[in-house]
């Protein structure tokens, strides 16, 4: 199945002449992406999404979980989370070709709603990403999903249609319990995920971890612990990494200067924002910067580059 997968992206892909991975569809949320090389990292923001290696190879970092996936395996990430991906296995003859869409919760709810028998969550936290095999069922539906591309006006009516069946099989397979736990509002990780909204929203700002666990209605060690299961991340880490994305966005997408960068994002000392730069990325910020400009004027797009902009780039997101 992964063969006739990567049969149809690989035809599509090089039907689009002049344009770069990532492929937008027709389908609002999905993509197709293509690598004839290995690449570095890229950092990024995942929001909920299935990824499915067609061929080839990637591995994807949440922050100390490192996870590998391969043609005829997917990753499907829960949470909205930073993290790197790499595509490690790739050639000019054999590229590593990906379908990557958006999972929709609220589908995913319903169809968990309309089961016999739900998947059972336990009361422990659980994973918010997992590598899982695609095959059977689910793999027809990612044929059917790639070829609907081919009948744009039937989109409307069978896309959801697809993703419903997406979703039951997802919800009925070995990790049912993992996504119904992302997915269904009376799952143990949804005070979790309220506050990490919050911490999203306001991640600028000086947020205590005693503001976040009352959010969750939580005591402090108990939501720090349930928090970095999810993530694999702590709520410091978490925030220290949108900030630093966004100052990256900022520097290279709007030219804005390192300090003003740094100042943008809530670091009040530059030569601090300056330290975590380069320890995340490797590159001091004003070189990295003019490193990416240079990159784009030579007309690399910007998820190539390595910028991912989260909510302001709505598929990009999805090379995870």
């Amino acid at each position: 199945m992964p063969d006739q997968l990567a049969e149809i992206l690989l035809r599509y892909t090089d039907s689009r002449l002049g344009e770069e991975s990532p492929f937008r569809t027709a389908i609002d949320g999905l993509v197709i992406l293509r690598s004839d090389h290995p690449k570095p990292p890229t950092h990024m923001i995942s929001r909920p999404a299935m990824c499915i290696v067609a061929q080839g190879a990637k591995w994807a970092m949440f922050g100390g979980n490192r996870l590998e996936y391969r043609a005829g395996q997917a990753l499907v990430v829960g949470v909205e989370t930073p993290s790197i991906g790499r595509v490690f296995e790739a050639s000019p003859g054999e590229p590593c070709l990906v379908l990557a869409f958006e999972l929709d919760l609220a589908i995913m709810r319903s169809v968990a709603e309309g089961l016999d028998t739900p998947p059972r969550i336990s009361g422990e936290q659980g994973r918010g990403v997992f590598v899982t095999d695609f095959q059977g069922p689910l793999a027809d539906c990612a044929l059917r999903l790639v070829r609907l591309l081919d009948t744009p006006k039937a989109i409307p009516t069978l896309y959801p249609v697809i993703m419903r069946e997406i979703c039951y099989w997802l919800l009925t397979g070995p990790h049912g319990g993992d996504v119904a736990r992302m997915s269904l509002a009376n799952s143990p990780s949804q005070p979790v995920m309220r506050a990490m909204q919050s911490l999203r929203k306001r991640f600028r700002e000086t947020v205590r971890i005693e503001e976040l666990a009352a959010i969750a209605q939580m005591s402090p060690s108990a939501f720090h612990r349930q928090f970095k299961t999810l993530t694999a991340l702590t709520p410091l880490q978490y925030q220290k990494h949108l900030r630093l994305l966004e100052a990256r966005r900022l520097m290279i997408s709007s030219a804005v200067n390192v300090e003003a960068a740094s100042f943008r994002v809530g670091y009040e000392s530059p030569s601090q924002f300056s330290r975590e730069y380069t320890r995340m990325f490797g590159t001091p910020p004003k070189r990295d910067a003019k490193q990416m400009h240079t990159m784009l004027g030579k007309g690399r797009p910007l998820a190539d580059a390595g910028l991912m902009a989260g909510d302001r780039q709505r598929s990009d997101h999805l090379q995870s």
